[in-house]
């Protein structure tokens, strides 16, 4: 039986605080701005350089994003905008990869998708709305169908960006130790491509979130974040507007931390690829 040092308690101590303090700098370097902008903002509020009604406290913003979780209605606002976000970016994903990866792979579906992408890339998802309308009526099938469209060309670029950014020498010592398409597909060329992928999707998300707020208020959807900031605003209700504007950003925040940063932790930046 070994003998433990006098001072194990102490040694464990003095190993684990670095890493507290770390954490606790972390908190802070992020909480740090937000703190910032909060100031400011409470600042001008308070000093009246806009009307008030216009330009509310952090106060008032703050019972007003309570009172509307409390009765219900910021809840029921916000799960039938994140159902349409993920139905429409889920397809989006899934369409956006699989013509990446072709492209990359195939210089034919490269000539074929390429101008296509390249064309529709960089009009506004809130361009195409009026079409959708037209197309596909008013709700939720529009909606989606405009979030689907629109966040597949950023997925579709940095899909085929990734692709085309694997290094050659690791295919052909893939090749050269007996690799044959199926396994030089899944064991090189997804895991070279992967953070070009997961930069894809982050863009195809921030694209997807734009045009669904606005073409919630669009499309007469009953219930939806974007109906409730734009239905706010014929009465001038710049605090339930803010409310919404806040959940958009709390709900991106979490997409951010709970999906993405944890994909990548247990690929990207276990396989050495990030840091």
């Amino acid at each position: 039986m070994t003998d433990v040092p006098a001072n194990s308690a102490e040694v464990l101590i003095g190993s684990t605080a670095p890493a507290r303090e770390s954490r606790w700098r972390v908190a802070a370097r992020t909480a740090f701005p937000f703190l910032v902008i909060g100031l400011i903002w409470e600042a001008a509020a308070r000093l009246g350089l806009f009307p008030p009604k216009l330009f509310p406290s952090l106060e008032t913003v703050g019972a007003a994003l309570i009172r509307l979780t409390v009765s219900g209605i910021l809840p029921h606002h916000a799960l039938d905008t994140i159902l349409r976000l993920l139905g429409g970016f889920a397809v989006a994903a899934v369409i956006g990869v699989a013509i990446g990866i072709l492209m990359g792979r195939s210089r034919r579906m490269e000539d074929i998708f390429l101008p296509l992408v390249s064309i529709m890339a960089p009009i506004p998802g809130i361009a195409w709305a009026p079409l959708f309308l037209l197309w596909f009526g008013l709700g939720n099938q529009p909606a989606m169908l405009l979030v689907a469209f629109v966040s597949t060309f950023p997925i579709i670029l940095n899909t085929w960006t990734g692709v085309k950014a694997v290094k050659e020498i690791w295919v052909r010592s893939a090749q050269a130790m007996g690799a044959d398409d199926r396994r030089l597909f899944v064991n090189v060329i997804v895991p070279g491509a992967l953070p070009y992928i997961l930069t894809g999707l982050r863009l195809g998300l921030a694209q997807a979130w734009r045009t669904l707020v606005g073409i919630e208020m669009l499309a007469a959807v009953p219930w939806g974040l974007g109906w409730m900031i734009f239905g706010a605003r014929e009465f001038l209700n710049t605090d339930v507007m803010l409310a919404g504007v806040v959940v958009i950003g709390v709900l991106g925040l979490a997409l951010e931390t709970l999906v993405f940063q944890r994909l990548e932790r247990f690929t990207v930046m276990r396989w050495g690829m990030m840091t």
